[in-house]
Parts: structure tokens; C-alpha cells; sequence
């Protein structure tokens, strides 16, 4: 079974949080497939026990409006029961975004792997990056 990364990404940042999710679904011995969010598909997302979503702050410390959000939006309504692993880069702020979007699954019955999240300003290092690695590996426990 293949664990879904679902990412958008304007500069690279979160696509590369994305890869390193997946490193760490690989390292915990399970499958990842990683998808930019316009080749995705929420139901058949929905079909999947756990799975990550990516997405940078964007505007007004709000989700990407014209890719991301309408998926999310549809995504909402089936993800009760589901292990979700957020994550996101961010250029100001202080991550309101992120708590919003984890408020928000929580509310439509997620399980969040990680309470508030994993996010990065701008270009993520190598600590944020072992920490989506880390974040990858325990989704993966969850699927």
C-alpha cells in the first residue's frame, strides 16, 4: 500500500519538504507517491488510511487559493478517522496558517500526526528537513 504526499509548491521549499516526507515513509519500509495537488484526486485520496498534505502560507497566512484550497474543501468532508501529516513552508508569521489548516482537519475528524504541524521558513535546512523525515516515518506507523 502507497502512502499519498500531496503538495503545491511555488519556489520548491515545500516540494521539498514533500520528498523528504516520503524519504521518510520509504525508511519506515512503506511506499510513498508523491503529487503535485492538480494530479490528485480527493476521493481517491479518501480511499487511503493516512496520507500528507503540503501547502506554503500564502497571502494573508492562508492556504494556496486556486490549486489547494478547492482541494482541501473537497477533501474535508472525508477525512474522519483519517492519520494526517501537514506541512508547509513560510516566508512571515508565525505559522497562523498551518494552525488554522490543522484546526480545521481536526475539526472535520482527522488525526493529525503532528498536532500543529511541520513547517519551515522559507528554504527548509537539514533540520527541518530530518524533521519531515521524522514526521514521514511515523505516518507511515499510522497507515
Amino acid at each position: 500500500m502507497s502512502i499519498s504526499v500531496v503538495y503545491w509548491s511555488g519556489t520548491g521549499n515545500t516540494q521539498a519538504m514533500a520528498e523528504a516526507v516520503a524519504e521518510g515513509i520509504r525508511g519506515a519500509g512503506a511506499e510513498a507517491a508523491v503529487m503535485e495537488v492538480s494530479d490528485a484526486d480527493a476521493a481517491a485520496l479518501a480511499g487511503e488510511n493516512a496520507f500528507a498534505l503540503g501547502c506554503p502560507s500564502m497571502g494573508a497566512e492562508q492556504l494556496e487559493e486556486s490549486e489547494m484550497e478547492p482541494f482541501v474543501e473537497a477533501l474535508e468532508p472525508l477525512v474522519s478517522g483519517k492519520a494526517v501529516l501537514l506541512f508547509g513552508s513560510y516566508g512571515w508569521g508565525d505559522g497562523e496558517w498551518m494552525r488554522d489548516w490543522a484546526e480545521r482537519m481536526k475539526n472535520a475528524g482527522a488525526v493529525l500526526v503532528r498536532e500543529e504541524g511541520v513547517i519551515a521558513n522559507e528554504t527548509p535546512d537539514e533540520e527541518a528537513l530530518e524533521e519531515c523525515r521524522a514526521a514521514g516515518r511515523e505516518l507511515a506507523g499510522k497507515a
